[in-house]
């Protein structure tokens, strides 16, 4: 029976494959090309198109562990600049330029990319998007050709689905956005440097979030706790349970079988660079 760890395998080898939009020059170019100045603009046009003409207030509670004022200054700001449409095609054209340099240019027309394609399909289609805004919005987008960018948006839709789940844990314990931050710094699964300044937060912030933890038992002198520990296990169970639905409609072999096509695209974005290590998405290397 497919397992949560299978949600979590997987996860972790194709995140890096959504995450050339994030990390590669071709896709802050063409955002530059459409006058998204600069990463953060491009990057929260970007990610949150798929909503449509939302504001800060809707941005913040999506994403969930951004400063509030670091999204003010680029949202709605953003759309003075792009429509949603336009910011979902100059992603699309930003990822194509990547995916052609990082793999080559008969990668995207390859077997192994239409059948990597076809099974994240099957499981993209059979999430439940119910309570999940982010993942229902990319859900909702227009089939694509060729092959490689169905994969990549498929790709999208499960990982803001994991996320959606993500927060939910979250949000179930108490814990906000800083405090998520926090935790996940003390589990060594990211960097303190790396989350303040591509989050919005600031030192003030940070003091505050382990101040609230350590009060609750899971901090001290900002390491774990075994309590904290054992809250920061239960947070990433829940999680991959909820991840898992998608996957199960693959089931184990071909589960096995997307993981094999998705370790050599994991190998190559991280041989390209194109992956920063420690950087706040805070993905695990995979089993």
């Amino acid at each position: 029976m497919t397992s949560p760890a299978t949600a979590r395998r997987l996860w972790a080898l194709g995140e890096p494959f959504h995450a050339l939009l994030y990390f590669t020059d071709e896709c802050v170019r063409a955002g530059e090309d459409v006058g998204l100045t600069g990463f953060w603009n491009g990057y929260f046009a970007f990610r949150a198109a798929p909503l449509g003409v939302v504001g800060a207030p809707v941005v913040t509670a999506t994403f969930y562990n951004f400063a509030p004022a670091f999204v003010r200054r680029r949202v709605p700001g953003v759309w003075e600049t792009v429509t949603p449409a336009q910011a979902l095609a100059a992603r699309l054209a930003g990822v194509d330029a990547a995916v052609r340099r990082v793999f080559g240019e008969e990668w995207p027309a390859s077997a192994e990319a239409a059948e990597t394609a076809e099974l994240v399909r099957i499981a993209a289609e059979a999430a439940d998007v119910v309570g999940r805004p982010l993942a229902a919005a990319n859900a909702g987008l227009p089939e694509l050709d060729p092959p490689h960018l169905q994969l990549w948006q498929d790709l999208t839709t499960l990982r803001e689905h994991r996320g959606d789940g993500h927060n939910a844990a979250l949000l179930a314990r108490g814990i906000d956005g800083i405090g998520a931050h926090v935790l996940a710094a003390a589990a060594g699964r990211s960097d303190r440097g790396w989350l303040i300044k591509a989050r919005g937060w600031d030192d003030d912030a940070w003091a505050g979030g382990v101040a609230r933890l350590t009060e609750r038992g899971w901090l001290a002198d900002e390491e774990l706790t075994a309590e904290g520990t054992a809250t920061v296990a239960a947070i990433e169970a829940d999680t991959d349970r909820l991840a898992l639905a998608p996957w199960q409609e693959l089931g184990d072999a071909r589960c096995d079988r997307l993981a094999e096509l998705l370790a050599p695209i994991r190998r190559a974005v991280l041989a390209a660079d194109a992956w920063k290590p420690g950087n706040p998405i805070g993905v695990p290397d995979p089993d």
